[in-house]
């Protein structure tokens, strides 16, 4: 059988390790990940991430940074893929307050560098990282792919012009691009920088949490597992147009206050809470409608709020060693 050559990029990241994990149970997949090491969040968590991928003998890890074209462009000419996902981005709405061109040099010009080394090869997958945030906040619910785009935030922005530039340049190279609007992921393994994490960590260490608008915030949490299945399932689907874009969510809003009292009832301690005013970047409610993939794939069921979080809990229990 011949041997998919997969590139990740961001590898050391949440959803780029959780994907690899699962490929390399396939003795075909060849993985080759590249990570910067960036020290948005925990550094720490992100190498125990690589070296636990690393004991697959079927992986390779280079360091490498999108925003260096040569660099990355030496990594194409040693490795003809047959398949990429690219996941590596500077995350995090309220940080794009602070450091709005970040996301213009890792989201946006990353990306292009990316695309670049792309053009003329003939590649089976290529998906890429979006985000629900590109959908701002709306009056109708659930939302479909052909709901408007408002960006709020230098972050969705910044998603939102890596779509185009995966549409014009799917038109104007040929190259098969996926965009994928992934909606609130959480699982073991997380990053230290979402809501969930900081939340856990806080209650570890008998700190408050700021809850903003009093937690009257939805989000349509969407379980790692199933974030996993659905790309692996993606991979193997013949897309009819070069480019499209899809929702990847569980399409089941859930309201914050809730998420914050399961995590108190696994975690089986209370946290302390100090409600504070909404920032004006930040989204009220994120619903997807996820009924495209649905007819891409043959998914029925997604694990319920109830069984992720208590999973997420007892893995964050056993990596702090609480």
């Amino acid at each position: 059988m011949k041997k998919n050559k997969i590139l990740i990029t961001g590898a050391a990241g949440f959803i780029g390790f959780g994907l690899a994990r699962k490929l390399l149970e396939n003795i075909n997949n060849t993985i080759i990940a590249i990570d910067n090491y960036d020290d948005y969040y925990d550094i720490k968590l992100k190498k125990k991430r690589i070296n636990l991928l690393k004991k697959n003998k079927n992986f390779l890890f280079k360091k490498v940074d999108l925003n260096n074209f040569k660099n990355l462009k030496k990594v194409f000419l040693v490795h003809k893929f047959t398949s990429i996902y690219h996941f590596a981005a500077q995350a995090g709405v309220r940080y794009s307050l602070l450091k709005p061109r970040k996301y213009l040099e890792s989201n946006i010009n990353g990306f292009f560098n990316l695309l670049e080394c792309c053009r003329g090869l003939k590649l089976k997958n290529f998906f890429f990282a979006s985000s629900s945030s590109i959908y701002g906040d709306q009056k109708k619910y659930p939302l479909d792919e052909k709901s408007p785009s408002i960006q709020k935030n230098i972050y969705s922005l910044s998603k939102m012009i890596n779509e185009e530039f995966a549409r014009i340049y799917s038109e104007l190279y040929g190259l098969k691009l996926v965009g994928l609007r992934f909606f609130t992921v959480y699982g073991p393994w997380g990053r230290p920088d979402m809501f969930y994490y900081k939340f856990m960590t806080n209650i570890k260490n008998k700190l408050p949490t700021s809850l903003y608008n009093n937690g009257n915030h939805y989000r349509d949490f969407t379980y790692i597992n199933d974030v996993v299945e659905i790309l692996i399932k993606l991979s193997k689907v013949k897309f009819k147009k070069n480019y499209d874009v899809l929702n990847i969510c569980s399409s089941r809003s859930e309201s914050l206050i809730k998420f914050t009292k399961l995590i108190e009832k696994f975690y089986d301690k209370k946290a302390i809470i100090k409600n504070k005013k909404r920032l004006n970047l930040e989204v009220l409610k994120t619903h997807g409608d996820n009924k495209k993939i649905l007819k891409l794939i043959n998914k029925k069921k997604f694990i319920k709020i109830e069984q992720g979080l208590e999973e997420t809990v007892k893995w964050f229990k056993s990596y702090n060693k609480v």
